[in-house]
């Protein structure tokens, strides 16, 4: 049974979700704000959190980024507002999804479960070796480890299947749609930008030069591949 941390100061909203979600098999913590969240989230030690952008006193994007600093727990962001900038900014924090409230449990229950099997990584392409060496960067498919020039890369869900999905059709050109499908199994096309900031948060953690990257690289119009130049 996944277990689940809400972090929401809204009572009504906490406790509706909280229910909705046990119904659907979770177990689930709530927490109203902050500070209690990152205080639960090392007592409950839960298996996805879903966090409230808009917190009194420490703000969700502040939650998200002290959760990032020492833990790769899949999160998704819920807001009040659509407004691209604050979506943008929380999925460039460390969110690993979002949903605009008032949202449907279904639909957060689908998110949750989606984030979840990212965890496992992205399936091999048959006859790919479990381990891959791209210059500096080394990705272990059957350990689910990268490292970049010998050090450890602690990798989100999120980032770790869209660099898995990536390398194992290296030189292929994915369209942000394609990606969406593979890794946040959404069809939406809004939401092209889960992509845009993974991959920016992906290119930090594996060494990217800005403006020059060697590993994962833009296709103006369409996408993305992985590969040399």
């Amino acid at each position: 049974m996944p277990r689940v941390l809400i972090i929401e100061d809204d009572r009504a909203v906490r406790d509706g979700v909280l229910l909705a979600l046990r119904r659907q098999g979770h177990e689930v913590a709530a927490a109203a704000t902050g500070e209690d969240g990152l205080e639960q989230l090392r007592s409950f030690r839960p298996e996805a959190v879903v966090l409230d952008l808009m917190l009194p006193g420490m703000s969700g994007l502040e939650v998200c980024r002290r959760i990032r600093t020492h833990d790769q727990v899949p999160i998704i962001m819920a807001t009040a507002r659509g407004d691209d900038t604050d979506i943008v900014v929380g999925l460039e924090s460390g969110a690993d999804d979002y949903v605009v409230k008032p949202v449907r449990a279904r639909v957060l229950d689908a998110r949750i479960r989606a984030v979840l099997r990212r965890v496992g990584g992205a399936p091999d392409e048959p006859g790919s070796p479990r381990t891959e060496h791209h210059g500096d960067l080394v990705i272990d498919r059957a350990g689910l480890t990268v490292t970049h020039r010998g050090q450890p890369v602690l990798l989100g869900p999120s980032e770790l299947r869209l660099l898995l999905t990536l390398s194992a059709s290296a030189g292929q050109v994915f369209s942000r749609q394609q990606l969406l499908e593979a890794v946040w199994e959404h069809s939406y096309h809004g939401d092209a930008r889960l992509v845009d900031a993974c991959v920016k948060r992906l290119r930090s953690k594996i060494g990217e030069t800005p403006g020059s990257p060697r590993y994962v690289h833009t296709v103006r119009g369409f996408g993305y591949r992985f590969g040399p130049r």
